[in-house]
């Protein structure tokens, strides 16, 4: 996989050794982060493992104290966790990602391994940065259920809600395919855009007003049922004319494009960036009461969507205090159904204890307060459209001339990396950037995830990457600018892919990987390992508790894959780990464990 990287000789690690034990995945994810980041050590011992199969990732050296953390695929080793397959199956991954289609499905990427390690880095990071700030060495556990239970915690948050979702949830959604046939994903905010794009291909007026909603709730539901009219209407067109008809109307289209298109153009860059900036100061050390590692640095958040919120969730989480700034009467999206106690259940889950404050970013007034904020916090992090910070004033060099001790975040989509790049959101980087192909297997066409995958990895990313800035001015004493992206999130997924591509291999997964097998009553995943055996055994007439029961028997591991994902508070694989906030939301539990 592609891996982070920073900018110049300084990094955050620098003078940390590495050493790690136990089983290669997700662990080995975790030591080339690490290495990148500057700590020096050997490949990965796959010597003796703990039980459970949990892997052991140890930083020594320099002024700190060792900083472990164990990684494994669950907290519970009888689970029947073991791997990516049931790891997607249990926490509702598969679920999510099969809405599209009907039933559930694997992703042929590894995306829970990829959540596991980046997770584990922010643990390793967080707790020399408390080390730093004078706290004690911390052990850190991170384990895939729990990174798979975060990546689709909006949507069991909505599972749990007070009402219905505001669309049916049902198969269905992009991408198009034009009658020369490309594969195409559309992309707009504007519904004046959609009815625009479609009446210029001569689409039913009756089918342009069943498609907007769902397709603009696509995000939030990951599935789209708007009318199959819209399907045969692109098919009655060539690529060109559909071409036209985006650039007449202001909505965007990209074609699908392969792996191997990928990787001939990859650049090899890192999925984000630090940038070291003047002098600064150090700011306060923990505090002997502290929460987390983070107790007492402040965070500025203007985000929207998901991939800045959820970064900054995270740093919430590890006890830093989150301002969220938002328009004036607040982010819409709290309005977004379903709702718990009146508040948009997916909103929560990203943004439950955070402290809001309304700020017009339009007026000069509202700009100068903004400025002022910024100047007493450690961290000032946004998603803002590609210019507009700088339009704003509110750029990085323009902050850091308020707070040179700034540690300055962008969550970009493209990062400014790949030129003529269509908008960057999550499916039209998906489509860009080969995930709608490393997503699923060769028998199946290729098709961008309608779960939110980089948008949720992007956040993570950035949240990694942040924490990285914080050590290296924690180590440097100076301001420090990240830039991450959905496209390096897009690049961390896809690099086995592209890997295998640039050796000669397979760039998809063959036929059949990773899809769960039907039961009387349900599915099962088998591990990866024992697919092609378990699909040797009849299971259609027994219960889902026969069928795992049968394939104990015979020497094979599966579990069960989770449908509904109102039932993972009660699922005994998790242990009652799912809670409710005081709202009523679901909510999952932190990706980290702190020792």
């Amino acid at each position: 996989m592609a891996s982070p990287a920073t900018t110049q000789t300084v990094r955050p690690l620098d003078g940390l050794r590495l050493d790690t034990s136990g089983p290669p995945e997700p662990a080995g994810l975790v030591a080339q982060h690490l290495r990148l980041l500057g700590a020096v050590g050997e490949d990965l011992d796959p010597g003796p493992s703990e039980q459970g199969g949990a892997a052991r990732i140890t930083l020594s050296g320099g002024d700190f104290s060792d900083a472990e953390a164990r990684v494994a695929w669950a907290d519970d080793a009888g689970s029947g966790i073991t791997d990516e397959a049931t790891a997607q199956a249990a926490t509702g991954i598969m679920a999510v990602h099969g809405r599209r289609d009907g039933e559930p499905g694997g992703l042929a990427a590894d995306y829970a391994a990829t959540a596991t390690a980046v997770l584990t880095v922010q643990g390793l990071l967080a707790g020399l940065l408390g080390q730093a700030r004078g706290g004690p060495a911390a052990r850190v556990a991170t384990s895939a259920d729990r990174a798979g239970l975060l990546t689709v915690s909006q949507y069991l948050a909505a599972s749990g809600a007070d009402e219905g979702e505001a669309v049916e949830l049902a198969p269905g959604g992009p991408p198009f395919t034009a009658g020369d046939g490309t594969l195409f994903e559309l992309e707009t905010l504007d519904p004046g855009a959609w009815a625009a794009f479609w009446r210029a291909l001569d689409a039913p007026a009756d089918a342009i007003r069943a498609g907007w909603r769902p397709f603009q709730f696509r995000y939030a539901t990951a599935c789209a049922p708007f009318p199959q009219t819209l399907h045969v209407t692109t098919l009655a067109h060539t690529w060109s004319r559909i071409l036209r008809a985006a650039s007449e109307s202001g909505a965007q289209v990209c074609p699908l494009h392969t792996l191997a298109a990928r990787a001939a153009e990859h650049d090899r860059a890192a999925p984000w960036s630090l940038t070291l900036w003047g002098t600064g100061h150090r700011r306060p050390a923990l505090a002997p009461a502290a929460t987390g590692p983070l107790s007492g640095l402040t965070v500025l958040e203007a985000g929207r969507r998901i991939q800045a919120p959820l970064a900054a969730h995270l740093l919430g989480l590890l006890g830093a205090e989150v301002i969220r700034i938002e328009p004036p009467g607040g982010d819409p999206l709290r309005g977004m159904p379903p709702a718990c106690s009146g508040v948009s259940a997916r909103w929560l889950a990203l943004n439950r204890g955070k402290k809001a404050v309304e700020v017009d970013i339009k007026a000069e007034s509202d700009r100068r307060r903004l400025r002022e904020m910024a100047a007493h916090a450690d961290v000032f992090l946004h998603n803002w459209a590609p210019g507009k910070a700088a339009q704003l004033g509110l750029d990085a060099d323009d902050l850091a001339a308020v707070n040179p001790a700034l540690v300055y975040a962008y969550t970009s989509g493209w990062a400014g990396r790949l030129a003529g790049a269509p908008m960057g959101t999550d499916f039209m980087v998906q489509a860009r950037t080969g995930v709608g192909a490393a997503v699923r297997p060769a028998d199946e066409t290729p098709a961008p995830s309608l779960m939110t995958l980089l948008d949720v990895l992007g956040g993570l990313l950035g949240t990694e990457a942040v924490l990285a800035g914080l050590l290296l001015r924690e180590r440097t004493g100076q301001g420090v600018r990240v830039d991450s992206s959905l496209l390096g999130a897009a690049d961390l997924l896809t690099a086995p892919a592209l890997h295998r591509v640039a050796t000669g291999g397979n760039a998809r997964r063959p036929a059949g990987f990773r899809r769960p097998l039907r039961t009387a009553d349900g599915w099962i995943a088998p591990t990866d390992a024992c697919a092609v055996a378990a699909r040797a055994c009849d299971l259609r007439q027994m219960s889902t508790g026969q069928a795992l029961t049968l394939l104990r028997e015979h020497g094979l591991t599966a579990t069960a894959v989770t449908t509904d994902l109102a039932d993972l508070q009660h699922d005994p694989r998790f242990a009652g780990s799912i809670s409710r906030d005081a709202h009523g939301a679901f909510a999952v539990p932190d990706p980290w464990s702190f020792t």
